[in-house]
């Protein structure tokens, strides 16, 4: 079966509620929890928890009349940022210190990523959100989740239908939404076949139905699963201590892939020509599969169809470097390319072994 009729058969359980396709089969069970032992001894295990990045960005390079823009950061360890020392490190404060560059408007960031969150802890976030912000809520959110959902075993129908209700309630707040999709798993080097090949197959097919449940609901996602397989495989650098969380270096990466999409949805980033997008158009499930096989690329809604982006990025070296909240911020340099790349259609996504 291939992954865009595998990822629309997720989706839909999760529309209609139902538990959906199991992550694994019984058979691997055994095996899999003998190799699961092994890379879990093989790790080592980070302490305490991520710093803290709350606070307002960017008013060096905003106008003295200029309102604040309200972003919030929801999801699991990686989009709290867990694994680096400093806030100004972490993935919230690298974007809200680039969304204020590009903007020009002073961005308020409210982290409520958590530890350990599953697709299910969304709701739990989205409340304590709401206490942070006040009725009004955010108006540009970031969700990063799935990784945890994989390693748990949780179903994927679950974990999209989850996603989906969190994605409705923002949406009907008024909020622009974009979704950092499952990361590939199989990056993690102490995790080794057969463990690894399933591992990458179950986190590309949830990004996969996670993408279709994003764009329906009126969001954006980005795929982070190849981007971090190609640029992480073998460099020591991109990693924490644990070899499971990124450092510094793979967050801004990371970032960096993220950030032409969260302008995007403002409205702030440089498009091409409407009548250029057309290669990159594609039915939903099969720009969803696509999108999982090949980081970096966005997926946005299109009408009755869905749109495949490659956005140009923009160096974060900058904002890395020096940013902290209240003004103290240095933003992302402008970069060379703002434009826009439609994703080759001829790209294969009939492989469901990936």
């Amino acid at each position: 079966m291939s992954r865009a009729r595998v990822a629309r058969r997720i989706a839909a359980a999760a529309a209609y509620g139902g538990g959906g396709i199991g992550l694994l089969g019984v058979g691997l069970v055994g095996v899999l929890l003998a190799e699961a032992k092994i890379a879990e001894h093989q790790l080592d295990t980070l302490k305490g928890e991520p710093p803290r990045a709350d606070g307002r960005y960017g008013m060096a390079f905003a106008a003295d009349d200029a309102r604040p823009l309200r972003f919030a950061v929801l999801g699991d360890s990686t989009a709290a940022g867990f694994g680096v020392d400093r806030g100004r490190e972490t993935p919230g404060a690298l974007l809200a210190a680039g969304i204020a560059s590009v903007a020009e408007r002073p961005v308020d960031l409210y982290v409520v990523a958590a530890n350990g969150a599953t697709s299910e802890d969304l709701a739990r976030q989205l409340e304590v959100l709401l206490r942070m912000t006040g009725p009004e809520g955010p108006e540009l959110a970031l969700i990063m989740i799935g990784a945890n959902d994989v390693t748990q075993l949780t179903k994927r129908a679950t974990a999209v239908r989850l996603l989906g209700d969190a994605l409705k309630r923002l949406r009907a707040g008024g909020a622009e939404v974009v979704v950092g999709t499952c990361p590939d798993l199989g990056t993690i080097e102490p995790v080794r076949p057969p463990l690894r090949w399933l591992a990458r197959r179950a986190s590309r097919q949830l990004a996969a139905a996670q993408a279709i449940t994003v764009v329906e609901a009126g969001a954006r996602s980005v795929s982070l699963g190849d981007l971090l397989g190609q640029e992480f495989r073998g460099r020591h650098e991109m990693f924490a201590s644990d070899r499971y969380h990124p450092s510094a270096q793979g967050y801004a990466t990371a970032a960096m892939a993220m950030l032409p999409t969260l302008c995007a949805a403002l409205g702030v980033w440089p498009e091409i020509p409407s009548e250029q997008r057309g290669e990159g158009l594609h039915s939903l499930a099969k720009a969803a599969a696509v999108a999982a096989s090949h980081g970096g690329t966005e997926v946005a809604p299109a009408g009755h169809w869905a749109q495949l982006l490659r956005r140009a990025r923009r160096p974060l070296s900058a904002v890395g470097n020096g940013a902290s909240p209240e003004g103290g911020d240095h933003p992302a340099e402008p970069g060379t390319g703002g434009g826009t790349t439609p994703v080759d259609p001829a790209l294969s996504t009939s492989d469901s072994s990936q």
